[in-house]
């Protein structure tokens, strides 16, 4: 039996979930979609801060992306709620090093780009992050992730126990510097 926070001690290849006749035959999970108040401010705080590609795709909508084909769609609405923790989304740095940088930044500009709610890193849930809130009260977690981001994890397969949650996690050698 595996103890909490390890892979199951199984042979052969770790378990990764995978129906061989899918229902729907898909292809790609291409976008997921925030909310804005303000577009502009935005898109500001998108390419200015953060370092992410940004396209206007209409008068009320902008496509971002940072480091891949995966996108997420900006859409403007009057009627904006703060988006909650568990549905953050994260954006990927080496070491935990970048992790400190990062924080300090999202500190010292937090008035200039609207951020609130600045936590202080720490490790947690297999990783080295932190959250924050942007001016849109969308939740972001900047983190240590190797190149490929969580892919990590489908190689290790199925986790028993708290799994990547367990503080004493296991996390990629290159992540912890």
């Amino acid at each position: 039996m595996a103890q909490a926070g390890t892979q199951s001690q199984t042979k052969g290849p770790p378990k990764v979930e995978i129906a061989a006749d899918p229902i729907l035959d898909l292809n790609f999970l291409s976008h997921g979609t925030l909310e804005s108040r303000d577009l502009e401010r935005s898109r500001q705080f998108y390419s200015e801060f953060l370092g992410l590609e940004v396209v206007r795709t209409s008068e009320i909508s902008l496509l971002i992306r940072l480091g891949g084909p995966n996108t997420i769609a900006v859409v403007k609405t009057s009627k904006k709620n703060e988006m909650t923790f568990l549905n953050h989304n994260g954006i990927d740095v080496l070491t935990e090093a970048e992790v400190d940088a990062a924080h300090a930044k999202c500190v010292e500009y937090a008035d200039t780009y609207g951020m609130k709610k600045i936590t202080r890193p720490q490790t947690q849930h297999g990783t080295y992050s932190f959250y924050f809130w942007d001016c849109d009260d969308n939740a972001w977690e900047i983190l240590t992730n190797p190149k490929g981001g969580y892919s990590w994890l489908f190689e290790r397969g199925d986790q028993e126990g708290r799994g990547h949650l367990d503080k004493t996690f296991e996390r990629p050698p290159e992540t912890r510097t």
